[in-house]
């Protein structure tokens, strides 16, 4: 071949290759340069990409087009909350049949905060709960595991497992930096949800006709359980009562608002869902059935206390019904619906979000109580200790330094909210001797 020949051949190639890489270069620049809602350039770029991973990646059974699929929607999804997500139909059976009955776990409640597995709460009498795991934990291995690329159903599903078989979990406390091990035995969780100031249900009246409710979660018994309580409560001569949130991660939108209904006359807003269609609002109203009397409330709330607790608290404090005290809640107000998919394939996508009485959003920010608290990580853990079965065994075994600080802290949000009430109770006394008296 001639050097004019191959010169030509050379000088057509790089034509042919700058316009190649021109055209590819215009192409990707007018895709991101064009609106972002325009369907047919953005799927174009998507069949592209997919096809070429197809064609290309080095391990040809890594890429079947369901793996590929299946991979691009469980990362559309991720994108948009922590509480979205695609489940394939291995994954969508597991959540049918977690709602069908009682599994095996260790009983911790797991968000994502800050892009750690975070812990929302642990439930109270479970394994969790004994081993001192405190709300605000991370949760940085699964059985030796990193969970750095965990998403919550991950986790959910390494935690979960038939009872009495051990995991070993590893956990970080943000305040202290401290990484410990903690070997669990997984049991039946199967809570009861309204306990008294000693985790039982035998519900003694307090001091100053005080009475003391706490509310652990919202399960399909807390409506039912918490009449009975407020009834012995109330056949002992209550005036007044504090309804304990500390710590519960939530549960049924039903009985949150059955909850509130106790306290709230007919018709009183309770909480309002709101999706992107403005004309699907959904409002909870107070039906007026089965109201309790007027008594003065106070709701303990902190970091532990989320969603369902949130709803309460949040429209009890709306309606001026309740003194919140205590710290800011944890900020989960989203309603997530589930939508099946051909295939036996599914979404759970967040499609609307809580909102109190006033229109307060819930989700991210939390309830802010009227009167705030603090409690620190290491008073927290004490209060667990002193009330948590066995809890006293681990004290005895701590060295005398701890033993005696741990003995010696008070439950700080509790006593005030003792002290708020027993002012309302001794102010509207007086109140009504004053009015007696004007009225002779």
């Amino acid at each position: 071949m001639g050097m004019k020949k191959r010169f030509l051949y050379g000088a057509v190639l790089l034509v042919l290759g700058l316009n190649l890489f021109w055209g590819a270069h215009l192409y990707f620049n007018s895709v991101e340069a064009a609106d972002k809602n325009a369907d047919y350039e953005n799927i174009a770029l998507f069949t592209r990409v997919l096809h070429r991973v197809r064609e290309e990646y080095v391990d040809a059974d890594k890429v079947t087009y369901q793996d590929l699929i299946y991979g691009a929607l469980k990362g559309m999804l991720s994108t948009l909350d922590p509480h979205s997500e695609f489940m394939d139909p291995t994954k969508y059976e597991e959540l049918k049949k977690d709602t069908e009955g009682v599994f095996g776990g260790v009983g911790i409640v797991i968000g994502l905060r800050d892009n750690y597995l975070t812990v929302v709460s642990p439930m109270e009498d479970t394994p969790a709960f004994k081993a001192g795991i405190l709300s605000g934990d991370r949760v940085i291995k699964i059985d030796g595991k990193s969970t750095e690329k965990f998403g919550l159903p991950d986790a959910v599903k390494k935690l979960r497992g038939e009872p009495n078989t051990e995991i070993t979990i590893t956990l970080q406390r943000p305040s202290s930096g401290q990484i410990r091990d903690v070997k669990l035995v997984r049991a039946i969780i199967n809570v009861p949800t309204v306990k008294d100031i000693d985790g039982r249900r035998d519900f003694p009246l307090g001091e100053n006709q005080i009475g003391y409710v706490k509310l652990t979660q919202f399960g399909e018994q807390t409506v039912k359980d918490l009449e009975e309580a407020l009834s012995k409560l109330q056949g002992q001569g209550m005036r007044a009562l504090i309804l304990d949130l500390r710590g519960n991660p939530g549960g049924l939108l039903d009985q949150a608002a059955k909850v509130c209904d106790k306290f709230l006359p007919k018709g009183k807003l309770i909480v309002s869902t709101e999706g992107r269609d403005p004309s699907k609002r959904i409002e909870y109203r107070a039906n007026g059935r089965g109201k309790c009397p007027n008594w003065p409330l106070a709701i303990l709330v902190n970091g532990g206390s989320a969603s369902a607790s949130e709803i309460v608290s949040g429209c009890l404090q709306d309606e001026k019904r309740a003194i919140i005290i205590g710290e800011q809640t944890f900020g989960k107000g989203s309603v997530q619906s589930i939508l099946p998919l051909e295939g036996g394939a599914a979404l759970r996508l967040t499609t609307a979000k809580y909102y109190t009485p006033s229109h307060k959003v819930i989700h991210e920010r939390g309830i802010t109580p009227e009167i705030t608290i603090p409690v620190t990580p290491e008073e927290e853990e004490a209060l667990y200790l002193k009330r948590t079965p066995g809890g006293q065994e681990a004290i005895e075994a701590m060295d005398a330094k701890k033993r005696e600080f741990v003995k010696s802290v008070r439950d700080l949000q509790l006593e005030r909210a003792t002290d708020v009430l027993k002012g309302i109770l001794i102010y509207t006394q007086r109140t009504n001797e004053v009015a007696k008296l004007a009225g002779k």
